[in-house]
């Protein structure tokens, strides 16, 4: 019966952040909407961290905890998030709605990216942790990602404010009061959520033998990416293919950015790396990060072979992790 209820609370911390990340989204767009801001730079900064509110969560009440175990989750979800968001996300949009980019709106992002695995990886390699120095390196990479985001929106508004007029809706006091309920009923739901996936992953992997990073990366990463698993279909429907590639770049910069610091602060000491992070994880995560970015740059676009390899790539990784794990 314990077992069950495991099974059962771990399943509801998984719908509660689904639901209330799809609540807490719609709510965020809508505000950024009828603000006039680009769709662009929706993606990219408050699509990109409601989406990304789970794994911060998650992360740093896993951290809190102040076990291995804990802290296995926290750096587990956090990259996780991250190869699940790129490889399995952002491929199922690629494969269903290739899209040419302007090289200069996205590069920008791209390298901020790039560089936040390359400072996780490098203080991993050398310390075998993420101490205060690489948090305040991340931190101010995110300070760079949000002024990058601040000066393509001062460009960009002008050009887009008719578009955007047009496809505002009327605010009335009715539909004001609606999204701020949306708004506050997703924020519950997902803090409750986490809340639940944490301690009910932790104690699913004890019960199984399974390495917490396994549950982590997998179950759990899978489980908190879902809210951009869902922009992203809803970007397929509506072919908005600039907001589901913004989401997932913005989610992912924040993913590694703002989660590890808060977590080595809730933690309350540097936190170790695990050296299957190190030589698997984080490996993986620039290889399948590679794959998307580079080709792009020569050819000014996303293509459909790019979503075939990011899925396979990924598909290979979690398989690879639950055997030789």
């Amino acid at each position: 019966m314990e077992s069950f209820l495991m099974y059962f609370l771990f399943v509801v911390g998984l719908v509660l952040i689904i639901k209330g990340g799809d609540f807490f989204v719609d709510a965020a767009v809508w505000f950024a909407e009828v603000s006039g801001i680009p769709h662009f730079i929706v993606g990219a900064t408050i699509v990109g961290f409601a989406t990304s509110l789970p794994e911060i969560l998650v992360s740093v009440i896993a951290a809190a905890q102040g076990s291995p175990e804990g802290v296995q989750m926290a750096t587990g979800n956090a990259i996780g998030s991250v190869t699940a968001n790129t490889g399995l996300i952002l491929g199922i949009s690629l494969l269903f709605m290739p899209m040419a980019i302007r090289i200069r709106e996205y590069f920008p992002k791209i390298g901020l990216l790039m560089l936040s695995i390359a400072v996780i990886w490098i203080f991993g390699m050398l310390f075998g942790e993420i101490s205060i120095v690489a948090s305040i390196v991340l931190v101010i990479l995110f300070g760079l990602f949000i002024y990058e985001n601040i000066r393509s929106a001062k460009k960009n508004l002008s050009a887009q404010s008719d578009e955007a007029a047009i496809n505002r809706e009327e605010v009335t006091k009715a539909v004001v009061a609606k999204k701020i309920f949306m708004f506050v009923i997703g924020c519950a739901g997902i803090i409750i959520g986490s809340q639940l996936l944490v301690d009910n992953g932790s104690a699913i992997a004890a019960s199984l033998g399974v390495p917490t990073r396994i549950i982590s990366i997998s179950a759990v990463a899978i489980g908190t990416s879902l809210p951009e698993l869902v922009t992203t279909i809803s970007a397929i429907t509506k072919k908005q293919a600039s907001l589901s590639v913004g989401n997932i770049l913005g989610s992912n910069i924040i993913d590694l950015t703002i989660v590890l610091p808060p977590c080595m602060l809730a933690y309350g000491k540097p936190m170790p790396v695990e050296q299957a992070t190190l030589f698997v994880d984080l490996p993986v995560l620039l290889a399948i990060s590679l794959i998307c970015f580079v080709p792009t740059f020569f050819t000014k676009k996303f293509a459909r072979w790019q979503g075939v390899a990011l899925l396979l790539g990924y598909i290979a990784y979690i398989a690879y992790t639950f055997v030789f794990h």
